[in-house]
């Protein structure tokens, strides 16, 4: 049996509440009867092995699984207190306020700035002197400004993985999100690109509220406030960071941070 997650560890008015959600690849079940709150201001790690619904979850957050065909989702996500998946949503909107870094750095073929300045541009905020701060903040939130400010007009595809990686964070900041989804960010970087990673999650979310998924325990350790264990779809259990690694409730849990299952 599932027990409910630890309700003292999440504040009254939680960012994001996901309440029975199902989630099916035409007629497989992916998600099952998915119940969390995730904090506002909070770095919530998921984890879990391959295949057991981490990253699917996480884009049911801002519904980018609609663009799969044949999926269907059942239950409910709030984003303060309005259900994503009700009729007449403004995706487009909600894509915006729910922003997601992908597993690999995706920059566009185009210089540093331009990739910055991409959203902001589709959206019509775009006059230049508040693009051209924009593009400085956002770059300087994602750590990355000291190393490009001289080569803006470079192209991004010449940084470092690491680099490209934070230049894909402030692409995401650009558009002024309230909540950042993070799909192992720091999978395809070396040590000290995913320790840099870290830093900046730490400093983001003072403005923002993160959600990642990530294989590495010890990131999820590091970095999180909240951690969710996921096992073949089914949240197992959710909790403050430290009991997950310390004192799990479910001997599932237990067994697969001590890397007995899994």
């Amino acid at each position: 049996m599932v027990p409910e997650q630890d309700k003292g560890s999440v504040g009254a008015n939680p960012k994001i509440s996901v309440r029975h959600l199902d989630f099916y690849y035409g007629g497989k079940q992916a998600l099952s009867n998915v119940q969390l709150d995730i904090p506002a201001r909070e770095i919530t790690a998921l984890i879990g092995p391959s295949g057991c619904g981490k990253t699917t979850f996480l884009r049911c957050l801002n519904r980018m699984n609609d663009m799969i065909d044949g999926v269907r989702v059942e239950g409910e996500v709030l984003l303060d207190g309005v259900n994503i998946y009700a009729p007449g949503t403004d995706v487009v909107d909600l894509r915006r306020r729910v922003g997601l870094v992908f597993q690999k750095p995706n920059p566009f073929p185009q210089s540093i700035y331009d990739n910055v300045a991409f959203g902001p541009r589709v959206l019509g905020m775009n006059r230049q002197g508040d693009l051209d701060a924009l593009v400085e903040k956002s770059l300087r939130q994602a750590a990355l400004w000291d190393q490009v400010k001289d080569n803006l007009q470079h192209p991004a595809l010449d940084l470092s993985l690491g680099e490209q990686q934070r230049l894909c964070i402030a692409r995401t900041l650009a558009v002024q999100p309230e909540v950042i989804l993070m799909d192992e960010p720091c999978s395809a970087l070396d040590p000290i690109a995913t320790l840099k990673i870290e830093e900046v999650m730490q400093q983001l979310k003072e403005e923002y509220t993160i959600v990642i998924v990530t294989h590495n325990m010890q990131q999820a350790a590091r970095v999180s406030d909240q951690t969710g264990f996921f096992w073949l779809g089914e949240l197992v259990e959710f909790d403050v960071t430290g009991r997950i690694f310390t004192r799990p409730r479910c001997d599932l849990t237990e067994a697969y941070v001590t890397g007995r299952v899994g």
